[in-house]
């Protein structure tokens, strides 16, 4: 089958376009043949190094995260998914490789697609709705009433987070260019303010949950936002001791995440604010019931642009321009 390597961490290099061997099925796993594939802010900061501290992949690396596709076998103790069946999935930590013909996943990261979408909607789902998820359902416990700020709201998570939270009750601000104000109105959020000449922190207070995604800059005029007792989630870090404990980090590594969260932690504590940081896991599960939503209408995918397999490095270098409004999927076959 053929692939997209990375060799080595690179700024400026590319992904190389390779003939692998398909991967063997273990008996947990379902071999999809990928139909789409998304791409992720994640998959720069993994090309970059930038996360290797906490994610040490092993070179050559196929990168990717987000795949619907076709079932073409299952392993001998897989109970939910037979040959033919249509899946999305978010492939799992050290488990990636979704730019590709096939990629072999364990059964309890994927679901069965949507079936009110195209592979390439469905494709673009996973790791932001799961981000979206996480934070707002399992984190935040977003509840009907309350107020949350979801920065960057045409983003990819910005644009599931505001559907996702409109459903749950909350009423939503968000920043982005005034060129995305009705198609953000549109998604549901209540206050869309431009940040290229308003400053949020000036317009918002008394509010619930924010959902942060930018630098450190925003993070800290986010926590100046939040009520006593209000929670700030944030995806873009710094991350906690709390997250290397969840990940099984040596002791060094929660040594430097203390000292990297040590100051927004206290601020946060000093505000009577719980912060918390977020990275999100893959779950089969959870894209169940993010699909029942997605089949209602509740969420709708929002696709930027789809380029060809053969693309895929114009693809990532697109979402590392940061202009993507929503997803950017590669379609594979």
């Amino acid at each position: 089958m053929k692939a997209f390597l990375l060799h080595k961490y690179s700024k400026k290099g590319g992904l190389s376009l390779t003939d692998v061997s398909t991967p063997q099925v273990k008996d947990n796993d379902i071999l999809v043949e990928i139909q789409a594939a998304a791409v992720n802010l994640l998959d720069s900061k993994i090309k970059t190094g930038e996360f290797k501290l906490i994610l040490p992949y092993k070179f050559p690396l196929t990168l990717g995260h987000d795949l619907a596709g076709v079932v073409t076998k299952v392993g001998r103790n897989v109970k939910k998914f037979k040959a033919g069946d249509e899946v999305y999935a978010r492939a799992a930590d050290f488990n990636i490789g979704t730019f590709a013909e096939f990629i072999a996943i364990d059964e309890k990261d994927a679901a069965l697609k949507p079936k009110n979408i195209s592979m390439e909607e469905a494709a673009s789902l996973p790791l932001v709705s799961l981000t979206a998820w996480q934070a707002l359902v399992e984190r935040a416990q977003l509840k009907q009433g309350q107020k949350i700020f979801i920065q960057a709201g045409s983003g990819g998570v910005g644009t599931v987070a505001i559907q996702l939270a409109k459903y749950l009750g909350a009423t939503v601000a968000t920043t982005a260019s005034a060129k995305s104000a009705d198609f953000l109105t549109a998604l549901g959020a209540d206050l869309i303010i431009d940040y290229k000449n308003s400053d949020f922190e000036s317009r918002l207070n008394n509010f619930d949950v924010v959902l942060n995604s930018q630098d450190q800059k925003t993070l800290q005029k986010s926590l100046r936002i939040l009520k006593p007792g209000g929670k700030l989630v944030s995806i873009s870090g710094p991350p906690t001791p709390d997250f290397a404990k969840e990940i099984g980090a040596p002791w060094f590594i929660k040594f430097i995440l203390t000292l990297l969260s040590a100051g927004i932690r206290k601020k946060a504590k000093n505000r009577e604010v719980d912060y918390s940081f977020l990275f999100m896991k893959a779950s089969g599960e959870q894209l169940s019931k993010i699909g029942a939503l997605v089949e209602s209408g509740v969420i709708k995918p929002v696709v930027d642009k789809i380029y060809s397999f053969e693309k895929t490095n114009e693809a990532l270098a697109y979402v590392e321009s940061g202009r993507a409004k929503g997803k950017v999927v590669i379609k594979i076959k």
